[in-house]
């Protein structure tokens, strides 16, 4: 097992080596540097997993140290270690991104404790990291939506374990393509994934799909055939609209989720499996439940914890992120050379409602770089559905509430782009800005920029 490097800048020389001396001791690889330039000169081969610093250091305050490691993109969790009389010190480099405090004279115990508290965060972070990259590849999950943060938060906590989720939301949100991050950033990833249709099969076909038959099972039966649940056995299981599994369906499926075991269809022999089990659904089933077309005691099994994912319509200030993250794409799969959209065809995308969600601004995207024939993709390139599309009267008044201020900003130079022809002259004239401006704001929302305080004018 690898031992956790540990930087210790101390300008006390007996101190620094009698705390690399127990730490080293604790099972830690642990080096001293009494001088902050001749710590970070260790930091590129040593690659520390936490440093210790000492508040008092003569040649640089705990926050200063903070900062040079940062810019040497070193991420590793800071530990100051401060005299009663460099409290301020220590404070302002808690303030600069140093993880914890402690008070000098140093007591061992205390330290390993800190220490450990420190590298267990470090590692959460480092975690979460990864899982918003895996669900931002898997699910194009672009933009600051407060309810796609909410979903990112979620899946980082849930993934590690084994609860069973539940995803809702309506077609073309993403569910399918959650289920499969919520698997590749478990402890599960190396296992097999499947996906099963509640919706697209019969009882018996779907039956047999899930849980496997014997040779004899029904007519077409000519073999032993193993279902899902056993070749996912110890991976994931994603069930697609399961709030259209047949009720007989739904009795063997609770059986699983409370034994972890199944007969196959028209066996005796029971089956133990391993699988975490990820339900997908576009209807609302608590009030399937209510309408008696769903268990509730099924419903609760699967509910142990539930996402909701937003449509596109709700969040429609991340569109222009999610239309940079299609045409990279897609025109790297094309080999084309698109770098953006024409200000007019921004508005069109923006005006249309997207019943289809993101699969469906996807497939727009798709066509419309096939499609295009410059650099830009223009309301041409658009599919006809999108051609014509006008912005709700009360589209902006109703932006307002919520909304940030880079959020009105964006709605106030898109429209005005609009009924300007796309003219960046015309539309700064009207908005009083500059040129630049608007060109440097267009750029912003093409590279999917978060939102921030606007310049002043």
């Amino acid at each position: 097992m690898k031992r956790e490097r540990i930087l210790i800048i101390d300008p006390n020389p007996l101190d620094g080596a009698a705390l690399r001396a127990s730490l080293c001791e604790a099972g830690f690889d642990a080096v001293e540097a009494s001088t902050t330039d001749g710590a970070l000169a260790l930091v590129p081969s040593f690659q520390p997993a936490a440093v210790v610093v000492d508040g008092g250091l003569p040649d640089a305050d705990p926050a200063m140290v903070v900062n040079r490691l940062r810019n040497l993109r070193c991420d590793a969790a800071v530990v100051i270690a401060a005299a009663p009389d460099r409290v301020e010190a220590a404070i302002a480099g808690l303030r600069a991104g140093a993880e914890s405090y402690i008070s000098r004279p140093l007591d061992p115990a205390q330290v390993l404790l800190v220490l450990e508290k420190a590298l267990e965060s470090r590692a959460l972070r480092k975690d979460g990291a990864a899982l918003r990259e895996t669900i931002r590849r898997r699910l194009a999950v672009v933009g600051n939506a407060p309810e796609l943060q909410a979903v990112i938060e979620v899946v980082k906590r849930v993934a590690p374990t084994k609860a069973t989720v539940l995803v809702q939301g309506e077609f073309g949100t993403g569910k399918g393509h959650m289920a499969q991050a919520l698997h590749e950033a478990s402890p599960r990833r190396h296992r097999p994934f499947y996906r099963v249709s509640c919706a697209a099969l019969s009882e018996a076909l779907l039956e047999s799909e899930l849980f496997g038959h014997e040779r004899g099972a029904f007519a077409e039966a000519e073999a032993r055939r193993v279902g899902r649940f056993e070749q996912a056995s110890g991976g994931t299981l994603y069930l697609d609209e399961v709030g259209r599994m047949p009720p007989a369906v739904q009795v063997k499926l609770l059986r699983v989720l409370q034994q972890g075991d199944f007969e196959r269809l028209g066996g005796t022999e029971t089956v133990h499996v391993d699988v975490r089990v990820v339900a997908g659904s576009q209807r609302d089933l608590a009030e399937e439940v209510r309408a008696g077309r769903f268990r509730d005691d099924l419903y609760y099994r699967l509910n142990v914890v539930s996402v909701s994912l937003p449509p596109l319509r709700s969040r429609k200030a991340d569109i222009p992120a999610l239309v940079s993250h299609f045409i990279d794409l897609y025109a790297r799969a094309a080999q084309k050379e698109i770098t953006g959209v024409t200000p007019g065809t921004l508005s069109a995308l923006f005006a249309y409602d997207w019943p289809g969600n993101v699969r469906e601004l996807a497939n727009v995207v798709e066509r419309a770089v096939a499609s295009a024939r410059g650099h830009e993709i223009t309301a041409d390139d658009l599919a006809p559905v999108l051609h014509g599309a006008q912005p709700q009267e009360s589209t902006a008044s109703a932006l307002i509430p919520g909304a940030t201020l880079f959020e009105i900003e964006r709605e106030a130079i898109l429209r005005t782009l609009d009924q300007c022809g796309g003219s960046t002259a015309r539309a700064a004239e009207v908005l009083g800005v500059s040129i630049r401006k608007i060109q440097y704001r267009l750029k912003e929302y093409r590279s999917g920029a978060s939102g921030r305080r606007m310049e002043g004018k």
